[in-house]
């Protein structure tokens, strides 16, 4: 009977592993999803990625996923000195959020910040520390619009840039991930998956690079940030290899898929820019509110008729 016993309590225990393991955030509830974060997030092909896979895979979903990235951006308000020539500080997230869920009411809020939290210089203990406090503050005004805050760390640095500031996101992304066991946050770690993956990759080419600036991803960068974002969602995309393009190599309409996607979520992240307002010069002027909706409408039934095709 013990031996009986302790099997039960060992199968019980594996089970809630894996259950916990193919844990999926969204649910048939779930309306809309909200990215924040610097330049990276702005750009967007990571986001696109996501979108393009899940709807794939969960042709009937109706979420709206929503880019409110912003180039330069920090969620520790911290600037360079000499920022952009001096031309303007970098944008704060404090300065703007309250403004975002004032027009937004998503139960899903990924944030990908600490690219630019340490201003590109070796580690310093006051400058984390900003950054410590920014996250934990949009954790919290997270929690008070009653949705669920999923944390990504921070891309990789390319060391051959500076490998102090590579070394100083490495400890931004530890921290980041030691939150979920201490806090019971929810945390997607890209950091080091990407970080693995371009120091096994330069061990067979000393050239190949992810950033040739060593902070804006191409387009395998922007993928290996969204392949960990899938599995936490429940699709697993790791035999996909390196890119996206085999990721939807079963799919006829997947390319077209992507490209109609891309263009709604650039669409109406210009737009939701512009409304809700921000700092930071040098952006395109967003389409009225009601004008990006109707032809972000329009190439969504585009998107649904490719779905049907699949």
């Amino acid at each position: 009977m013990k031996v009986l016993s302790f099997l039960l309590v060992l199968t019980l225990f594996f089970s809630a592993q894996a259950y916990c393991q193919r844990f999926i955030p969204i649910s048939k509830e779930t309306k809309q999803l909200l990215f924040l974060g610097n330049s990276i997030t702005y750009a967007g092909d990571y986001i696109a990625f996501v979108e393009t896979i899940y709807r794939l895979n969960n042709p009937e979903s109706s979420i709206e996923w929503i880019n409110l990235g912003l180039p330069s951006e920090t969620v520790s308000g911290l600037s360079e000195e000499g920022h952009a020539g001096g031309a303007f500080p970098r944008p704060d997230l404090h300065e703007r959020l309250d403004r975002i869920f004032a027009q937004l009411q998503p139960e899903l809020v990924f944030a990908n910040y600490g690219m630019n939290d340490g201003i590109y210089l070796p580690f310093d203990s006051a400058r984390f520390k900003k950054y410590e406090e920014g996250i934990n503050w949009l954790n919290s005004e997270i929690i008070k619009i009653d949705a669920q805050a999923i944390f990504l760390t921070p891309p990789v640095f390319d060391p051959k840039k500076d490998i102090e500031y590579s070394l100083t996101l490495d400890r931004y992304a530890e921290w980041l991930i030691g939150q979920e066991p201490k806090e019971n946050w929810k945390v997607i770690d890209l950091h080091f998956p990407m970080k693995n993956y371009l120091e096994t990759k330069r061990k067979l080419d000393p050239e190949f690079y992810l950033a040739k600036d060593g902070v804006h991803p191409n387009s395998t960068g922007h993928w290996l940030m969204a392949k960990p974002i899938l599995k936490y969602l429940g699709i697993d995309v790791r035999d996909a290899s390196d890119s996206f393009e085999e990721a939807i190599a079963d799919y006829p309409q997947g390319n077209a898929l992507f490209k109609l996607i891309s263009q709604k979520q650039k669409i109406l992240r210009d737009a939701y820019l512009s409304t809700t307002g921000h700092l930071r010069p040098g952006l395109p002027e967003g389409m009225s509110l009601d004008e990006a909706k109707k032809q972000a409408s329009d190439l969504e039934n585009q998107i649904l008729e490719l779905l049907v095709k699949k």
